[in-house]
């Protein structure tokens, strides 16, 4: 599958089904039976959170003691075959989250591991060391050649770049060896140590990276920061100030690090106690904001305002240039509780509760029209940056865009039939919005809820509620 064409989804083996009705709940073969689930929603990738061996009581798995063998919870080596191969018999594509970064404490000989944590978890491995290297190569040709696994998503990857006393090489041959393997390439392109290195791996092959500032200027740009509007216009058509190629960018507004999309416009702190560290652990920067109510709450303004807040981060999600990737359980509005770093919760905090998605069915399904529109409409998943002949921005009037500090409005009209038109009002207050020429047709409009339907037609002008997105079709 082109990386242009993937629809990618972040979840974990365990937590997937162990609170499910399937014969085998939480591993490999359990996972099987909820394949039709994945269809159904329209993914076409799943991003295996780290599957290695691994020592508890990290439920993500970040703690490896072995890279050729899987956990043994999760089932054996012929399992895990069995499950790649039924996945790609649906059509769905199987990407590795690996750590080779840093290992449970003496797995390997310690002239393997640097002096320096680099890491946050101690342990950080020479990865520029030969032998090293060689265990990781053959790793990853074990998970690919063997095992049939289509791609990789490397964490914390700017280790790779460090040499054997800390500094960063210019060309690490780690990189350039796993840049030779013909598979899908995805890097974290950062570390524990302050390298952020977003652009630096594509320079060695077709390497895509968690696209860190997308998160971070969507984020701040639909809750209202002011004086992001043009960074949020450029990370909606592939981050192009980053990039040199749209396909370079894993667009994500969360992943399993950091707060979950419920939780993200929820809560303004972080609510880690149950982590026994003294809320000290995980990020204190989010940019977050929780509407106005801290938590849980009844209140029917809080609630709504937080759930069109949720229908636009999705539209910023499925309908920017890149490769989207959806956090497991973000469909139906699971919440952590305000956990931002859960990484030792086996429990309700981190599982998918198929209950809860059963009863948020509406919010699923607005998730499934809005991928679904993005598989008919070829121009929102481009392999190249858009031109002046494929997009046209607008303001509250018609080619008049304002990239003011202070502005909170965006729109853009893409060429082609149909044309599309997007807008997004991230201001606190209404406004009416002159639409170009021509009849459209409504497909999404935030602020009217979760069930949504296409087909009202409107001429000229549309008014838009604080903090709300649209997405028009062109009437042919």
């Amino acid at each position: 599958m082109k990386p242009h064409e993937l629809i990618i989804y972040e979840t974990h083996v365990r937590g997937f089904t162990i609170r499910s009705d399937v014969l085998h709940p939480g591993t490999f073969l359990g996972f099987i039976e909820k394949i039709p689930y994945l269809l159904d929603l329209g993914i076409n990738a799943v991003e295996l959170m780290p599957i290695f061996d691994f020592k508890p009581p990290n439920y993500w798995g970040y703690q490896p003691v072995s890279w050729l063998q899987p956990h043994p919870s999760y089932g054996t080596v012929d399992e895990f075959k069995t499950l790649v191969r039924e996945l790609h018999r649906s059509g769905i594509e199987v990407i590795l989250d690996v750590v080779y970064n840093h290992t449970e404490k003496g797995v390997f000989p310690p002239e393997y591991y640097l002096k320096q944590d680099y890491t946050g978890c101690g342990n950080t491995v020479n990865t520029n060391h030969p032998e090293v290297q060689k265990l990781i190569l053959e790793s990853l040709k074990f998970w690919s050649d063997e095992c049939g696994v289509d791609g990789f998503r490397f964490d914390l990857a700017s280790v790779f770049t460090r040499g054997a006393d800390g500094h960063v090489l210019e060309h690490p041959p780690i990189v350039e060896a796993i840049s030779r393997l013909n598979v899908k390439l995805i890097a974290e392109a950062w570390d524990a140590g302050g390298l952020y290195q977003l652009n630096f791996f594509p320079k060695f092959g077709p390497w895509s990276e968690w696209n860190g500032v997308y998160r971070d200027i969507v984020r701040r740009f639909i809750k209202g920061t002011d004086g992001k509007a043009g960074r949020f216009a450029n990370a909606m058509t592939g981050s192009e100030v980053v990039y040199g190629t749209p396909t370079a960018s894993i667009n994500f507004v969360t992943a399993h690090d950091g707060f979950c999309l419920r939780d993200l416009v929820s809560y303004q702190q972080k609510h880690n106690e149950a982590n026994g560290e003294g809320n000290r652990d995980g990020t204190d920067q989010n940019d977050n904001w929780n509407c106005g109510v801290e938590g849980e709450t009844d209140a029917p303004e809080i609630v709504s305002l937080r759930e069109r807040q949720m229908r636009n981060f999705w539209m910023a999600l499925l309908l920017a240039q890149g490769i989207p990737m959806i956090l497991m359980g973000d469909e139906y509005g699971h919440t952590r509780g305000g956990n931002n770093n859960p990484y030792n919760q086996d429990n309700e905090t981190n599982w998918f509760l198929w209950d809860r998605c059963a009863e948020n069915g509406a919010m699923r399904n607005f998730v499934k029209r809005l991928i679904a529109f993005r598989k008919q409409h070829p121009k929102l998943r481009r392999d190249r940056f858009l031109t002046s002949h494929d997009v046209t921005w607008h303001g509250l009037k018609v080619g008049h865009a304002n990239w003011a500090g202070d502005s909170r409005f965006v729109a853009w009209e893409m060429a082609g039939k149909p044309r599309l038109y997007v807008a997004f009002n991230a201001g606190y207050e209404g406004v009416r919005v002159e639409l170009p020429e021509g009849r459209w047709e409504v497909v999404v409009h935030t602020e009217r809820g979760w069930d949504q339907r296409d087909g009202e037609e409107v001429l000229g002008g549309i008014d838009m509620s604080p903090y709300s997105s649209v997405l028009l079709k062109e009437k042919v």
